[in-house]
């Protein structure tokens, strides 16, 4: 074993760590459950909701659902009360536990909740407050931005010197440091003690919590959830809730048709020392970010673990049918690279003994965010799972979202990075799920902007990859597809396509790169690969696709044959499932188009508004062709030597599409459509055509002065004419009033559509919000810190709005950004002096509504 000089160990088997568990270091926290004398194995015969799980999430659900007045449910627990993983749990409340305002607003739900089940049961709340700690000047980057943060949801915080952080925590070395935050009101719980809250909450108001009782599979029929088959019988029921833990994927799979629930078990480690001299038991909770390491105080001594750079997978060929109150083996070799970190910043940990070393599995997912929200597969069948070790602070906000999804059929705040649908099936594959868990583990690494995951890439790959590899592109993954992002001037330059080079929270190391892309795309020709969006078809036998459509969708839908309608698809709030196109390739027969990273939620919207009769049929179609898009003013003239046919304004005016030859390449679809706000052409080009197609515009483009491009050229050119995109800036509470998307909706079709009645209302009352873009004018482009989303808008001193998506616009040399700012629609953008906040530092804007 690597272990460092001076630590000394217990003589703890592997065989004895269950009863150390119970008896050192979980003290009272961990016990049997209060059931455990007499559990009941009868099951009712029919819940209004069945919820699996007996954890931390399970029993938030269940008493949030007592809350609202929904009694008739029952939660079922294979084994006892806490036994899966909640049992385990360090028990730490950060309030900026999460880098995105809804899941820190969700958190901080949570705490008021602790609080007061403190005062009514005791769940072992300990206000001792916490360190957010940084070693390096980048890192202080970040810890500031989280300051930056607190300020806009409410959360006291403080930035401090490494001489205030050794007054606040004496048990620490400092003399490493650059700064740090202290965040006084984050805490601890006993997470067992807020589970029996929990329960017992739910019970006095007439839920019933049966242990013992294993869900063996969920019932369907025409996809929606009818019943649950368990051990000790069927229940009948109309919602089921997944909150199964490391086991939610494996349950999912049981289920007809499957439920995807993209998790993986990984080991989790911390250690637990004896009674340290001196120590208080109000320390703050440590969190070491370089060291990758967390920190408490834990009955005198020191609870101490960490997220690893890399960690160990485990259950990836099969879940144990149990696993009760048990840990996996010590692995003191894995463990040294935390256990190196604890020993530099605690001192006191060279000479104190080491209870023993805690090995639990966690479920972790493939971005790192949480899994919440109905599944795609079956209608009403929920899931809370994959909680990347942030499950006792989530719970009562996770608990809050799942019942107003149930209840009120959608939650009062827009989860949208954690929702399930922002999976696509690609990230159910155990063998890729394998594989990037090991890096998503490793939560407090240094995270720059514009970085991508390393592991479990080229998932997706459109069919010029290799080509456009060879060309010097720099490639991105959006949702399992390989997207190029920029191409390097030097595609001789000998770097890694699938990772940033010399990460900065500066000026970006791409940024030539992108700006002789952008001059292309203003002055000549740029030719971009857009294979990644997604596309679908929706078509019938008579005008059954039309009307389908115009539910769906909130602009007047042309059924032209080759009109283009942008359009979006809207929530019974108004706000957005999805943007798209509408193309129209016959009365009865239209293509959908819309970004990758929506494109299970759109899908999942259109099948369940499918009419019932089978009458209008929607087919996937996104591998059957792939996409080329060239912008620029230039590009009329490139496509009109390609082809035989005349595609002049006149013959071919913008938002129309046409079947036209291109190269040797016949009936290619060509779609005449700007891309934010220049010409441009996409062609949707079969896929054995496309490395032909593609040669083709190069070629006749040299004429033209053509140039490889990606996306980001694309993301600084909307910026730049301030359109809203739904990958950053818009989310599914955002409503095209709000955005600045009023032109694609149409209230005076004499269609109804979906949301309508929530835009009439919002356009009769006016926002509270409006989409502006912003330009910083004092900021240095070459010296400074960019944003890139997320900080804080003040105008005269009060933050009104924070900005969601961040660029340069290099007409005018300077870093703008897009933020929605407090101000009614009707009304002029208020007047003021406004100002954006990167950490400590605030640039003067200049607004442009």
């Amino acid at each position: 074993m690597l272990l460092s000089k001076g630590i000394k160990l217990s003589a703890v088997g592997v065989n004895s760590i269950r009863r150390l568990a119970v008896t050192s270091f979980h003290c009272s926290t961990l016990r049997p459950s209060r059931t455990d004398q007499n559990v009941t194995k009868h099951v009712p015969s029919c819940a209004r909701v069945v919820i699996c799980g007996g954890g931390v999430l399970g029993t938030s659900v269940a008493y949030h659902l007592a809350e609202r007045g929904w009694s008739d449910v029952v939660l079922l627990e294979q084994g006892s009360l806490t036994c899966g993983t909640t049992w385990h749990s360090a028990g730490l409340i950060g309030q900026l536990g999460k880098d995105d305002i809804d899941g820190c607003r969700l958190i901080g739900y949570g705490l008021q909740l602790y609080k007061d089940l403190e005062r009514s049961h005791g769940i072992g709340w300990k206000q001792c407050g916490s360190l957010l700690l940084a070693q390096t000047k980048d890192r202080l980057v970040t810890i500031e931005r989280k300051h930056s943060l607190a300020k806009v949801i409410g959360v006291e915080s403080h930035l401090v010197t490494p001489s205030e952080i050794a007054k606040l925590c004496p048990w620490i070395k400092t003399s490493d440091l650059q700064g740090g935050l202290w965040i006084p009101g984050d805490g601890v719980v006993a997470p067992n003690d807020l589970v029996y809250a929990y329960n017992g909450l739910a019970k006095s108001k007439g839920i019933q919590v049966v242990e013992g009782v294993k869900v063996e599979k969920v019932d369907t029929a025409d996809s929606k959830v009818t019943g649950v088959q368990t051990s000790h019988g069927h229940i009948q029921c109309e919602y089921f809730v997944n909150c199964s833990g490391q086991w939610a994927r494996h349950l999912g799979m049981k289920t007809t048709p499957p439920v995807q629930v993209p998790l993986h078990s990984s080991e989790h480690f911390y250690i637990v020392s004896s009674a340290i001299p001196n120590m208080d038991s109000m320390m703050p909770v440590i969190r070491d970010y370089d060291g990758s390491i967390y920190a408490r105080e834990w009955s005198g001594g020191l609870l101490a673990g960490g997220f690893e750079l890399e960690g160990k997978p485990t259950f990836s060929f099969d879940m144990p049918e149990k696993f009760e109150f048990q840990l996996l083996p010590s692995d003191w070799d894995h463990f040294q690279v935390m256990m190196e970190p604890i020993l530099n910043r605690f001192p006191a940990m060279e000479t104190a003994e080491v209870r023993t070393l805690v090995n639990g599995p966690e479920s972790f997912t493939a971005d790192g965010n949480w899994i919440l929200g109905e599944s795609a597969e079956v209608r009403k069948y929920f899931v809370a799972a994959g909680m990347n070790g942030l499950g006792v602070v989530g719970s009562a906000g996770i608990g809050k979202y799942i019942t107003e999804s149930i209840v009120d059929g959608t939650p009062g705040t827009s989860m949208d990075a954690h929702h399930i649908l922002r999976h696509n099936s690609v990230h159910s594959n155990r063998r890729f799920l394998f594989e990037r868990v090991k890096e998503v583990i490793g939560a407090y690494k240094l995270r720059y902007p514009y970085t991508h995951w390393t592991k479990g890439r080229r998932l997706k790959t459109s069919p010029i990859h290799t080509l456009l590899e060879k060309e010097g592109a720099c490639f991105g993954d959006l949702q399992g597809y390989e997207r190029p992002l920029y191409f390097k001037e030097n595609k001789d330059e000998s770097t890694d396509p699938y990772h940033l080079d010399r990460p900065s929270f500066s000026k970006p190391s791409w940024f030539d790169s992108v700006e002789a892309e952008y001059r292309a795309c203003k002055d000549n020709v740029c030719l971009i690969d857009t294979s990644c969006f997604t596309t679908c078809e929706v078509k019938s036998d008579g005008g059954e696709a039309l009307k389908y459509l115009q539910y769906l969708c909130c602009n007047d839908v042309s059924d032209r044959t080759g009109d283009v309608t942008r359009t979006g698809m809207l929530n019974h709030q108004g706000g957005y499932v999805v943007e798209c196109s509408v193309v129209s390739l016959a009365h009865n027969r239209f293509l959908i188009t819309a970004t990758t990273n929506h494109q299970r939620r759109m899908l999942t919207w259109m099948r369940r508004h499918l009419p019932a009769d089978g009458k209008v049929e929607l087919v996937e179609t996104d591998s059957s062709f792939s996409s080329l898009t060239v912008v620029g003013p230039k590009s009329e003239a490139l496509i009109g030597d390609l082809s035989d046919v005349s595609v002049t304004e006149t013959d071919f005016p913008s938002m129309t599409c046409k079947t036209i030859d291109v190269g040797f390449s016949s009936q290619i679809r060509v779609l005449r459509m700007p891309q934010c706000g220049i010409e441009a052409f996409t062609l949707h080009i079969p896929t054995e055509n496309t490395l032909h197609v593609y040669k083709a515009i190069q070629e006749t483009g040299k004429a033209h002065g053509i140039k490889d491009g990606g996306h980001y050229v694309l993301k600084h050119l909307r910026l730049n004419n301030k359109m809203a995109s739904q990958e950053e800036d818009i989310s599914s509470l955002t409503t095209p009033l709000e955005c600045g998307k009023s032109t694609t909706v149409c209230l005076e079709k004499p269609n109804q559509f979906i949301g309508k009645e929530a835009i009439e209302q919002q356009k009769r009352q006016g926002t509270d919000k409006r989409l502006v873009q912003l330009t910083l004018k004092d900021l240095d482009p070459e010296q400074d810190t960019w944003p890139w989303g997320g900080e804080p808008i003040y105008l005269n001193g009060q933050c009104v709005g924070t900005a969601s998506s961040c660029g340069f616009n290099f007409d005018l040399r300077k870093v703008i950004c897009l933020a929605y700012v407090k101000a009614n629609s009707a009304e002029e953008l208020p007047s003021g002096d406004y100002k954006l906040a990167i950490g400590t530092t605030m640039y003067n804007l200049i607004a442009n509504s």
